[in-house]
């Protein structure tokens, strides 16, 4: 597996974990879906930067997401 997918994959299960949080947080709850979802993706990012042979920097981060987009646009 493309490690700019890796990431991608990885920052999104991270970005949808907030609004879970948000909602558990309201709702008194335990945010154990989120807490899956931040597991889950920081894991994806840990193994990304680690495959990839020189790591990644925030301002490759737009190029990373446009180069997936991409892909599965065409």
């Amino acid at each position: 597996m493309d490690t700019d997918l890796i990431i991608v994959v990885g920052i999104v299960a991270i970005l949808m974990a907030v609004p879970a949080m948000l909602s558990a947080w309201v709702d008194g709850t335990v945010p154990r879906a989120a807490a899956i979802l931040v597991l889950i993706g920081g894991v994806l990012i840990v193994v990304a930067l680690t495959q990839h042979g020189r790591g990644y920097t925030f301002a490759e981060m737009p190029d990373v997401f446009m180069r997936v987009i991409s892909r599965f646009t065409k």
